[in-house]
């Protein structure tokens, strides 16, 4: 009798649309959790492009994933999109935030990808079923927003369109998990989203505070991160503000100190993003951190960002809330 004969598990092909920003932080993730990246990029820098972020962003993947020495054997490059997501178990597209850009390019890809591939899209404002509304079947069509950079910042909001599959979010979320995202599945579809209508609900009073002279934008920059982002670091808004009613919670809170928030929310500031407050914006942005290379800074954010993620994952409460 011969011993029974056990495959090694097939390593999933991940197609990564686009090596910008984006892009290059899901090849850095997808290659440290042992996936096969096929990169689509017209660019014939790309193969440069991306090794040069690969040494940049490795260092700061979580601990216990693949070395960068291994890397390049799960990397390949394909220029052409039909043949780049041929075979694909998931496409990822992180192209422009152009409808009619991505339009096209989901009708291809829906042509050309297996009928089982995942189809993800990193759009930051766009709903799934415009975006595939020229394909015959874009019910496997999910949104999965990253927050930048997505190979460090866990959070991912999935989002799914009128026709799309239940069973399509159910892989979309489980997919994320399996490289170390937080994917959360928003409930109802907004434009842009959760993550980033928070972050420009907060820029917004930035850019007011820096206009009217306030503070600049160094101040502001520390301003909040030595207040509201080492807080909402570890509790965020809801439950830094029932903790913040003692005893009472959130109850309590809102029956004293938070009994004025509207008139508070009146006099917040509504800055036009006009010729002035732009230059002003940019010039204060250029001499407060233009003395350091666009490296130094991501070295320095990414090597924080991790040694704060390092530091909740074991401090983490048992029900991991």
């Amino acid at each position: 009798m011969t011993a029974a004969h056990h495959d090694a598990p097939r390593t999933v092909t991940v197609t990564v649309i686009g090596a910008g920003t984006i892009g290059l932080g899901w090849i850095t993730l997808f290659l440290g959790h042992g996936l096969r990246v096929r990169v689509n990029s017209r660019r014939a820098e790309a193969p440069r492009i991306v090794a040069e972020a690969l040494d940049l962003f490795a260092p700061y993947l979580p601990e216990g994933l693949a070395d960068r020495a291994t890397f390049d054997e799960r990397l390949e490059f394909e220029p052409d999109l039909e043949r780049a997501v041929a075979g694909a178990d998931i496409v990822v597209e992180n192209a422009p935030e152009n409808l009619e850009l991505k339009q096209e390019l989901f009708e291809r890809i829906g042509k050309a990808a297996p009928a089982t591939a995942l189809l993800l899209s990193s759009t930051s404002t766009l709903n799934p079923d415009d975006m595939g509304a020229r394909m015959a079947d874009s019910s496997r069509l999910v949104v999965g927003h990253p927050f930048n950079p997505p190979h460090v910042v866990p959070l991912v909001e999935v989002v799914a369109g009128e026709r799309t599959a239940p069973g399509a979010v159910r892989e979309a979320v489980e997919f994320f998990e399996s490289v170390g995202r937080v994917p959360v599945v928003l409930r109802k579809p907004v434009l842009a989203f959760a993550a980033n209508r928070l972050q420009s609900a907060l820029l917004r009073e930035s850019v007011h505070l820096v206009r009217e002279g306030v503070v600049t934008v160094e101040e502001l920059d520390r301003v909040v991160v030595h207040s509201i982002g080492l807080r909402w670091a570890t509790v965020g808004p809801f439950l830094a503000f029932h903790l913040g009613g003692g005893q009472g919670g959130l109850r309590k809170w809102l029956g004293t100190l938070g009994s004025g928030l509207e008139r508070g929310w009146e006099a917040l500031g509504r800055p036009p993003m006009d010729e002035p407050t732009v230059n002003t914006l940019i010039e204060q942005a250029e001499r407060a951190y233009g003395s350091r290379s666009y490296e130094e800074w991501v070295r320095e954010r990414d090597a924080k960002q991790t040694a704060i993620l390092r530091t909740l994952a074991t401090t983490q409460s048992g029900d991991g809330a």
